[in-house]
């Protein structure tokens, strides 16, 4: 079977950004053309304007926010393809919270403790054996078998009602992964009221309508900059 290599230099094209000539992070699509870019690059640009930066095709005349999602696959690639870029983002994502004061998200901290760790056994001179460490391993599967919650990034949601029509949730507050979508909410809003469709429902923020593709850490990020440390949103 014959192979090529292609070099990064022959790609770089496909897995950059245009706003800032830079690798992908955070990719983001524009779902009326489908044309790819950095998260808070396209975010920062939609503030002032309505159109594709590539294209031109305007995204929506008053709601461009509404029509971009996560690209999870593209940036799978990117940082399969770029050496070194997913450990240099984190490393300023860690570096970013605690120049906040805030607590570092639980996916991150957990890769450093584990870092940490591994470094500690070495200079202690701890050596394990294999029997040792399949023990440990299959003990930590058990502990993440039990935990129901992902150990990523999480938030806490106050979901209220504003509407006449529906009835509040007996529960109104929610924490959950900072991942989960604006559409995820709408489908757990309808299961717990019994109703048919959730295609009825929106989610506002700020009395802001929010895209079903919006992901909570988006919604936080753009919505709520940092102010408080809860979420409250609103369903009609």
């Amino acid at each position: 079977m014959l192979t090529r290599k292609i070099k990064l230099w022959d790609i770089n094209a496909h897995i950059t950004c245009r706003l800032c000539n830079g690798y992908l992070i955070d990719a983001t699509t524009v779902t009326e053309c489908l044309h790819t870019f950095c998260r808070s690059c396209l975010v920062k640009y939609l503030e002032e304007n309505n159109t594709c930066p590539t294209c031109r095709i305007v995204i929506h005349q008053s709601h461009p926010l509404q029509y971009i999602g996560h690209d999870r696959t593209m940036q799978d690639i990117v940082y399969k393809l770029v050496p070194g870029l997913q450990e240099a983002e984190m490393k300023k994502q860690r570096e970013f919270y605690h120049k906040l004061g805030m607590e570092v998200p639980g996916d991150i901290k957990g890769e450093t403790c584990s870092a940490k760790q591994h470094l500690d056994s070495h200079r202690n001179g701890e050596t394990k054996t294999d029997e040792s460490s399949n023990k440990e391993a299959s003990e930590e599967k058990q502990e993440e078998d039990n935990d129901y919650h992902r150990s990523d990034e999480q938030v806490s949601i106050c979901l209220e009602c504003n509407s006449s029509k529906l009835r509040g949730l007996k529960r109104k507050w929610i924490r959950c992964s900072a991942q989960a979508t604006v559409l995820h909410l709408k489908k757990f809003i309808a299961k717990k009221l019994n109703l048919s469709s959730f295609n009825e429902l929106d989610i506002l923020c700020n009395e802001e309508i929010l895209g079903k593709d919006h992901t909570l850490k988006f919604v936080v990020v753009t919505r709520w900059r940092f102010k408080v440390k809860a979420q409250r949103s609103t369903w009609r």
